[in-house]
């Protein structure tokens, strides 16, 4: 461990041991967060794709006791309702993108505690993968420059991006099963543990804001939305904004198609019943954030 991540290391130790997040909680009692997971995969994994997605397991085992002990952890819907009297906030899980580690791994451990979550998923990528953001990624991760250039310039299409990859002959990467996409049927048996719900991630993963406000953005919201209901009875009409990126013009597309709400990235807590329902804020959870910093960090530090 570097000098750096050692002096990290005991400044969340001490900080957790202070009782500050314990008070910042108590405070935000009437207040709800909603947590962004993407994928689980076993502890013996080693790195791939864009690493900031893939937390191992023992890790995120680590996160539910936490959460548990500090939280009361609710159906993704119930976090918009008026608030209840009680010293604990409420939480809620997500999952974005339908990685087979989440929905194989991640809800085992969620089922074994009886816990509830939401799983995101994009229809058109469901039983296949990798994507673009994994199958690119270099040995230390995936580059920023290229995902800004592949989120702006190429609007976040996975066959754009592929496509201008391959001119520039930037090699793809290998990637395990648990960063695949689950299939229908890993997500219909997930969905049979009770309190695991399926949402809309768009239909082909885009940068909606990139799309314009045409028929093409219109069809990626409404098309999912459909595919799910034909299939699936735990289906709950949120939609989870790829790379957490709207805008008000995408929030009303999303309202105008039947969405009763839609979540964004960034923001952390929000009252229930003063929130943009099309704009609801999450709080990521990416795969460094070592078992201190989740406690900071769901409390509001």
């Amino acid at each position: 461990m570097s000098a750096r991540a050692t002096l990290k290391a005991c400044f969340e130790a001490g900080l957790v041991r202070s009782g500050v997040p314990a008070l910042n909680r108590a405070a935000r009692a009437r207040r709800a967060l909603v947590l962004a997971y993407h994928n689980v995969v076993p502890d013996s994994s080693p790195g791939f794709g864009d690493r900031s997605l893939h937390l191992p397991r023992g890790l995120f085992i680590r996160q539910l006791e936490s959460l548990l002990a500090t939280h009361t952890v609710v159906p993704l819907e119930q976090v918009l309702d008026a608030p209840v009297a009680g010293r604990r906030p409420r939480a809620a899980i997500t999952f974005d993108d339908g990685y087979r580690g989440a929905v194989l791994l991640g809800v085992a451990e969620l089922a074994k505690r009886g816990v509830p979550a939401t799983l995101f998923v994009i229809p058109s990528f469901v039983g296949k993968g990798p994507f673009w953001w994994d199958a690119l990624a270099a040995e230390r991760g995936l580059d920023p420059a290229l995902r800004a250039r592949a989120l702006d310039e190429l609007r976040g299409k996975d066959q754009e991006v592929r496509g201008w990859a391959a001119r520039e002959r930037i090699p793809t990467a290998t990637v395990p099963e648990w960063a695949l996409v689950a299939s229908e049927a890993e997500l219909r048996s997930a969905t049979r543990h009770p309190g695991i719900t399926l949402g809309s991630h768009t239909w082909t993963h885009p940068n909606l804001v990139r799309l314009g406000g045409g028929d093409e953005l219109r069809e990626e919201l409404r098309r999912p939305l459909g595919w799910l209901r034909e299939r699936f009875t735990s289906v709950i009409p949120w939609l989870s904004y790829p790379y957490g990126l709207a805008t008000p013009a995408v929030e009303a597309a999303a309202r105008e198609v039947g969405y009763t709400a839609a979540l964004a990235l960034g923001g952390g807590w929000f009252p229930s019943t003063r929130v943009n329902r099309w704009a609801v804020p999450r709080e990521n959870i990416p795969s460094g954030l070592s078992e201190n910093g989740f406690v900071i960090r769901s409390s509001g530090l």
